[in-house]
């Protein structure tokens, strides 16, 4: 299977480019899409030399209320534009004529600027995290029985709609983090595939990844979303997948490695499903070819002059094919 990377490809490409000692600035004007209905607007409105990039995320609000404004002053500091350009959420803009010195550090920038969607997704993660943490400190000082009931239940959930009819909801727990993705199949194939992805993702952690996350996946909602607005009880179209996220996954060293990964398993998730259709009807456009060949070299050929209409001698005869293409003379 493919995993799809963190940055967005164009943009580091582009980045790349325009980064090179030997290049002249040029103007630029160009819309670059990416996962998620998110768009990035790569132009250079005042200069050839100053690069603006800014970018458009539906649930940007939601964002910023879970942390982002933090976490992108924290990654882009120097290059924030305020106000964004008009009709998107938040702007960097970066000088092709002082850019730093050394190699290292300006791979480093490109790969911060092209990780601009991972980072703003990323504030809800980290402050579910950090709230993990705090929990998992307070219920060291209680048993189980005398634990207050917030340290029992957790944390709110913190609901980001990403897409139309679909959210991730995130429950910090003081023993574990839950990531729930909602999802809508508009076809029933679309289902088949998804259901038969999300039990190798089960199967897999029985075969003996045991570090793996638990996944978990039912049409109707879990219990971590009873109560919050907007969720319908009983099935539907949508399926709710379930990641729980323990202890080991949550440490200061991996915590930044979980968030990119599990930030990518949507447009993971439907990609191979598209993909393996695709894979399926290739196949099946292949093995109709073989049938009409075969068929095509079993048809019967035109009778010949002078076989079995009487017209012609005793030895003459019609020609046919076998399905494997050899031909015989049937004596008439």
């Amino acid at each position: 299977m493919l995993l799809l990377d963190y940055q967005n490809v164009l943009i580091e490409s582009i980045l790349r480019d325009r980064f090179a000692p030997d290049t002249t600035p040029t103007a630029i004007d160009q819309v670059v899409s990416d996962f998620d209905n998110v768009t990035f607007h790569i132009s250079t409105p005042t200069s050839k030399s100053h690069l603006l990039i800014s970018l458009a995320i539906k649930c940007y609000p939601e964002l910023v209320k879970y942390g982002a404004a933090a976490v992108l002053q924290r990654e882009y500091s120097s290059y924030i534009v305020e106000p964004p350009e008009n009709g998107y959420d938040f702007s960097v803009q970066i000088d092709l004529d002082n850019l730093p010195a050394s190699p290292e550090e300006r791979e480093t920038l490109i790969q911060k600027i092209s990780l601009l969607k991972r980072n703003a997704m990323a504030a809800p993660y980290e402050q579910a995290f950090d709230e993990f943490a705090s929990l998992q400190e307070q219920a060291k000082q209680y048993t189980s029985e005398s634990a207050p009931q917030g340290v029992r239940e957790g944390g709110e959930v913190r609901a980001i709609h990403y897409r139309e009819e679909e959210a991730i909801y995130i429950k910090a727990s003081h023993d574990r983090v839950t990531v729930i993705f909602s999802t809508v199949f508009r076809e029933e194939t679309d289902r088949v595939y998804g259901k038969v992805f999300l039990q190798e993702f089960v199967d897999a952690r029985k075969r003996g990844v045991q570090n793996a996350p638990q996944v978990l996946a039912r049409d109707d909602p879990p219990l971590e979303l009873q109560g919050v607005p907007g969720i319908k009880a009983g099935k539907g179209e949508i399926t709710y997948v379930t990641f729980v996220l323990f202890p080991r996954h949550l440490t200061p060293q991996r915590r930044d490695a979980v968030i990119s990964h599990i930030q990518t398993f949507r447009d993971y998730f439907h990609y191979h499903i598209k993909a393996s259709k695709a894979y399926i009807h290739s196949r099946m456009r292949r093995r109709t070819a073989d049938f009409l060949q075969v068929l095509r070299r079993a048809r019967p050929e035109a009778q010949e002059a002078g076989g079995a209409d009487g017209m012609g001698g005793a030895g003459a005869g019609r020609e046919r094919k076998t399905a494997s293409g050899r031909t015989f003379r049937v004596q008439g």
